[in-house]
Order: C-alpha cells, then structure tokens, then sequence
C-alpha cells in the first residue's frame, strides 16, 4: 500500500523572491490515493540541487506533512541568493528539490524509494512586485500549465487548488475568484470556498483518456475587472485492466497451402485488438505480451513456416471520444 499514493503532476514550478518573510506560502501539493484507507504525509528530504554538479543544504523551504504546503522557513536574502546562484550576476537562479509521498509518518531512509514529484524553484534576485503591478494573468496563475494525470480505478479526491498561496498571502485587498468551465456531466467538481479541484468518480480510460476543461479567473481591483482563461486538461493514466479482444470470436485461422506458393506469401491473417495498451518501446516488449503460435507436431510445417507479428496503435471511439489501443496482426 505504501506505494499506492501519487501525485497527480510530474512537476511544480514557482517563483521565490529576495526578502519574502519566513513563512510564507509558495505552493500546495496534492497526492490521490490507491484506496480509500491511505492518508498522505509529504517530506522534503535531499539538499537543494543548484545545477546538475551541485547542491545545497536547504535552510528556507519546508512542508506541512498533512497539507502538502511548501513554504518559506527561513527568509531568503541577498547573501543566500548569491550563494545559491552560480554567480551573482544573474537575475534568477533555478534549483529543484523533491517532495517525497508516503502513507505513513516518514522516516529518513525512505527518501530513496519513496515516490518523489520535482519542485522548480525560480529564485529571483529582486523583492516581488507589488500587486497592482501584476497581470491577471500572474495574479491568477503560475506559469506552470494546468495539466495533470489521474490514474483510473482509482478513488475520487482533491488534485489541484486554483488559488496561488503566494499571491492570496501577499494581495489581500485585491479580489480573485475562480470558475472551472466543464461540460455537463463531467466527474469533476470544483468548489469555491477552498478553490480546490476534485475527481468525483473513479475514471476507465477506456471509456475517457483525455479531459479538456478550462479554469476562468476573474480579478477585481476597486472598480476594474479583469478575466482570464487557461486551458485545465486531465489525462487518465491506464492500467491494464481489460483483456484484448478478437474483432469476429476466433482466435485461430486455418491456413490452406497450395503448391509453388512463393517464400514470404501470406497464408492467413488474425487479428488481435487491444483497447487497453499503447505500443510501447522497445518494441520488442509489445511483442512479447502475445505470441502467434503454429499448433502442430510435423517438424516440416514447424521448419517451413512462421508467424509474423506486426501492430499498430488505433483508435477506438466509445461514446464519441478519441481512445488509444493497440491492433495487433498475425
């Protein structure tokens, strides 16, 4: 079970400026759950990674292990940008740390085998603007894409909060409000009060593989009101839960072999569809999950024939929805 929790981004960015006071929020984190009994503790565990040569001991960013909320423990001044840029010239350095998931209260061992989600920090060397300076397009969102991966069979729960810590921390007397736009019936829900974004039922990607939505923003600023749109798109992660399938019932084909036929003349044909799995490389690991077999006991038929096996990816279209599968010829 410890290995059932994941998050449902590969990564996170988000900017931290000069001088920004100690706990200051700057990012909550999500996991979804592999059953309903698992609850989620975040841990930061290694140094921060300057550049791929160097890393070092993180003093100033922390995590509450229940919410998933990455916050500024220490204030970050000049001093500390000039060590933590390469050189202390640039205007901006990135480094990366790991948020690490597990089901239990951590124990430091388990920073290697835990699951881990990539948190890119932009450390910039300037105090943050002030709100009425930003867009709405900054006030509203990061500049990471809305675009998350759920896995299917999976129980429903909290993924994303549209809502920017660091700017709900830092622009109190602006008003920011969100909307999620989504076809009717889709099994997602968003709510207001916490502005937090859930999945409501578990998903089969053979039904869906792909969900475009698009999170509305709106900011008012005294009399002034500005919106802005982003697509929020949610791609369902397979599991191979549905066995392949033949087109017609049969899963043999007799060949009929009449004399002077050619080396490499196609004898009979079998196909095979698979709506569960995508052509995956190396090759050679599709072709090893089915095999076409001759079934006789005459060493001649064994020696002077063979099975080749081609496939393809295809689409099938449950419910008027683009799904990918894979069609396998024998």
């Amino acid at each position: 079970a410890a290995l059932g929790l994941y998050f449902p981004r590969k990564e996170y960015l988000e900017n931290v400026y000069i001088d920004e006071a100690a706990g200051m929020p700057l990012l909550r984190i999500h996991a979804l759950k592999d059953s309903h009994e698992e609850a989620a503790h975040f841990h930061l565990c290694q140094n921060l990674i300057i550049s791929r040569a160097r890393s070092h001991e993180n003093n100033w960013f922390q995590i509450s292990e229940k919410k998933g909320l990455l916050y500024l423990s220490k204030s970050l001044d000049r001093e500390d940008f000039n060590m933590l840029s390469v050189g202390n010239w640039m205007p901006l350095s990135k480094v990366m740390l790991y948020v690490f998931l597990s089901s239990h209260p951590f124990q430091e061992k388990e920073c290697d085998s835990a699951t881990r989600t990539t948190v890119f920090l932009s450390l910039i060397n300037a105090t943050a603007p002030a709100c009425s300076s930003l867009t709405a397009r900054q006030l509203c969102f990061t500049e990471m894409d809305l675009s998350f991966h759920i896995k299917e069979n999976k129980p429903p729960g909290i993924f994303h909060q549209l809502q920017l810590p660091s700017v709900h921390h830092l622009c109190q007397n602006l008003s920011i409000s969100y909307k999620l736009l989504a076809a009717e019936g889709l099994p997602f829900r968003y709510n207001e009060t916490t502005t937090s974004v859930r999945v409501t039922q578990r998903l089969d990607r053979e039904e869906r593989e792909r969900y475009e939505l698009i999170a509305k923003c709106t900011v008012r600023d005294g009399f002034r009101e500005m919106q802005v749109e982003v697509p929020f798109l949610v791609n369902v992660l397979d599991e191979d839960d549905s066995p392949p399938f033949l087109p017609n019932g049969t899963d043999t084909a007799d060949a009929v072999v009449e004399f002077n036929r050619k080396e490499g003349t196609v004898l009979a044909t079998l196909t095979v569809y698979d709506a569960d799995t995508t052509p995956i490389y190396p090759l050679e690991s599709s072709r090893k999950k089915y095999t076409g077999t001759i079934i006789t006991d005459d060493p001649w038929i064994s020696e002077t024939f063979r099975v080749e096996h081609i496939f393809d990816e295809i689409h099938f279209s449950p419910n008027g929805s683009q799904v990918r599968g894979t069609r396998h010829e024998y």
